[in-house]
């Protein structure tokens, strides 16, 4: 069963960069054709999809979060991390990693971290 726990400061000030760690336990994230996603949920909002990083390293990022987002992987610690820069209140959200066999589907989920950015 893979399993998944996200990690990382929970209260930002505007300005700052975000950095999440998603460590992944039960597969491992270089099997071939899973996708490593990043989702977050803004309170009272829908889910948004930040990006995902690819079994072989490729990452992809939403247009609206692009030239703001970074997501990398260590393969020897089996976990991958989103940094997110310049934050704002507007990026207050759950942040969620999540997993799967497509990169549209998200099979496995972590529980979930709240991240608030205010000063």
């Amino acid at each position: 069963q893979v399993q998944l726990q996200e990690s990382g400061p929970g209260l930002l000030k505007p300005s700052q960069t975000l950095s999440l760690t998603c460590a992944v336990s039960g597969g491992s994230i270089t099997t071939r054709y899973y996708f490593w996603s990043w989702i977050r949920q803004p309170p009272g909002k829908g889910l948004e999809w930040i990006g995902y990083i690819a079994y072989s390293g490729t990452t992809h990022y939403s247009p609206s979060l692009k030239s703001r987002t970074s997501i990398s992987r260590d393969t020897s610690k089996n976990q991958f991390t989103l940094q997110l820069s310049s934050v704002t209140p507007e990026d207050t959200a759950v942040y969620y990693c999540a997993g799967g066999p497509d990169s549209t589907r998200h099979d496995y989920w972590g529980q979930g971290t709240q991240v608030t950015v205010s000063s």
